[in-house]
């Protein structure tokens, strides 16, 4: 898998993840400019770090409004909540 690919994975996670956590913090999204982009930072990930920021730079020169987010830390991959599963037939 080359670079950008990897880099481009490493993000559609991050967001899904940034993405729970304004479903679960609303009021940080409240402090979110309606009109700007989005610019996740990882503190814990240097190389999509670096990716990002480069990619919101490459965004502000185009004339976009960037924020950028800088995410400290994150747990670890969390299996599902859901116990006892059971198939059924309602036929």
């Amino acid at each position: 898998m080359n670079k950008e690919r990897k880099m481009i994975e490493k993000n559609i996670e991050l967001s899904a993840e940034f993405s729970r956590y304004l479903f679960d913090n609303p009021e940080f999204e409240e402090t979110i400019p309606k009109d700007a982009e989005l610019v996740l930072l990882p503190e814990f990930d240097a190389e999509l770090k670096e990716f990002n920021t480069k990619m919101g730079k490459a965004m502000e020169a185009e004339g976009a409004k960037v924020v950028y987010v800088s995410i400290k830390q994150m747990r670890p991959k969390m299996h599902s909540r859901i116990e006892k599963v059971e198939l059924a037939s309602l036929a």
